[in-house]
């Protein structure tokens, strides 16, 4: 049987998150992981308070974005976790997304390329380099090395670097230079496999093999004993992903004149108010299936088995629904 994770979003509250970690730890889960959703909630914070309650399980974040925190900064984030929980923290990087990069005067140009130099200097101040200078075009540091705490040995930190991809070019990248991939939620079990083929081949450009990245993948589950409760949820989801985050509508190949339709029934980001359930009208229900582990607990489990046939090594259950412990030990089982 593959290892299995569990992933949160911004809901529930900070502390029965916390109590969830322990209890995904007690049930034999292999990882946990903190997201960072619109200006919701802090992955760090929440992933300090976790690596501070439990003793085994693996912590990362899935994912913080490479464009508003520094390397510096992200480099002294994940030793500080590390300081916590060594051994077990994992730093799940990605590309951010629009309008909310936008929004903070962010022009994401050239992700691939950014994502590139910034996973080098943030390896080169974890592994201590003295005085590391890297002049790219996007990331730019001169003389910088991690102090670390005062008193903690001159160790550097066991930290995994992974990359949240969502474009070919992007996991190409991964299969390149990361130590694994957390593949986005909300897109088909197809999708995965093509997305291991991008890998595979970033892989070898480097001289590498799949086996070589660890592959991990959220998978979204909305799970009740009322399976159109379930289905309704999901699509509204769905929905929202269309018409808020343009990368999910470009990795499905969405229709454009169907996403112009269904953003302008929406009313934009954020949504008017009854936007986004108007707008459900507009997406299929058999779209809403391939993208979301829906239904009963066992149709949820039969669901989410496809993206792990694809060739991963893991999935990090995201829960849609708010029956937090029913999903844990439903997958445990």
């Amino acid at each position: 049987m593959k290892p299995i994770g569990f992933g949160f979003l911004d809901r529930p509250g900070v502390a029965e998150q916390v109590r969830l970690a322990r209890k995904a730890e007690a049930l034999g889960y292999d990882s946990l992981w903190v997201t960072e959703t619109r200006l919701a909630r802090d992955a760090f914070s929440v992933l300090g308070a976790m690596a501070a309650s439990t003793g085994r399980i693996r912590l990362g974040t899935g994912i913080v974005n490479s464009w508003t925190r520094g390397p510096g900064l992200m480099a002294m984030s994940f030793a500080t976790l590390s300081n916590l929980a060594p051994g077990r923290i994992n730093a799940g990087l990605g590309a951010y997304w629009d309008p909310l990069a936008w929004k903070q005067g962010i022009d994401r140009g050239k992700p691939v390329t950014q994502m590139r130099e910034y996973i080098e200097v943030l390896r080169r101040l974890l592994a201590l380099e003295e005085g590391v200078t890297f002049e790219g075009e996007f990331v730019k540091v001169r003389d910088l090395t991690l102090d670390l705490g005062h008193g903690d040995p001159r160790v550097p930190p066991d930290v995994g670097v992974f990359i949240g991809p969502t474009g070919p070019r992007m996991m190409e990248l991964t299969g390149e230079i990361a130590d694994g991939a957390l593949i986005n939620g909300i897109l088909p079990p197809a999708y995965t496999r093509r997305s291991l083929e991008h890998m595979a081949a970033g892989a070898r450009r480097a001289g590498r093999s799949l086996d070589d990245i660890e592959k991990l993948q959220l998978v979204n589950i909305s799970m009740d004993e009322d399976p159109e409760k379930a289905r309704f949820d999901a699509k509204r989801l769905v929905t929202q992903y269309l018409g808020q985050q343009p990368h999910f509508a470009k990795a499905l190949e969405y229709p454009a004149d169907r996403l112009a339709e269904l953003k302008a029934v929406m009313g934009g980001w954020p949504p008017r108010p009854g936007g986004v359930e108007d707008a459900m009208a507009l997406v299929d229900d058999a779209l809403v299936s391939d993208l979301i582990a829906h239904g009963t607990p066992e149709e949820c489990v039969a669901s989410a088995d496809r993206w792990l046939r694809e060739g991963l090594d893991q999935l990090v259950l995201i829960p849609l629904s708010r029956n937090y412990d029913e999903i844990l030990e439903v997958f445990a089982r």
